[in-house]
């Protein structure tokens, strides 16, 4: 079965309009997918005591950004996010950690 364009005009103003319908949908279907909101940080001090273990279980249960995740990967979070390359605070250190 062949079609035939009897209007090429109308035509292609269709294929602009569809083009430019699915990009609008897809670019915030995407924007919305990968985003949960904005994202903020607090700063929180180290005490005595405190292990990134300890911080990051502390935010499992009492942060919204962390709700879900599992505490070694909010570990590794924390560390990237401020430079820490061992485990290793110290007392008065600040420390930003993401929420919303």
């Amino acid at each position: 079965m062949k079609l035939k364009i009897v209007n090429i005009q109308k035509f292609i103003r269709s294929l602009v309009i569809i083009g430019i319908s699915v990009f609008f949908l897809l670019l915030i279907g995407f924007n919305h997918a990968y985003s949960k909101g904005e994202v903020k940080y607090k700063e929180e001090y180290i005490y005595a005591g405190d292990t990134l273990w300890s911080i990051a279980e502390k935010e499992a249960k009492n942060n919204k950004y962390y709700e879900n995740k599992d505490v070694r990967n909010i570990v590794i979070e924390i560390k990237d996010i401020n430079h820490i390359e061992s485990g290793n605070l110290k007392v008065g250190q600040k420390i930003k950690i993401p929420t919303f």
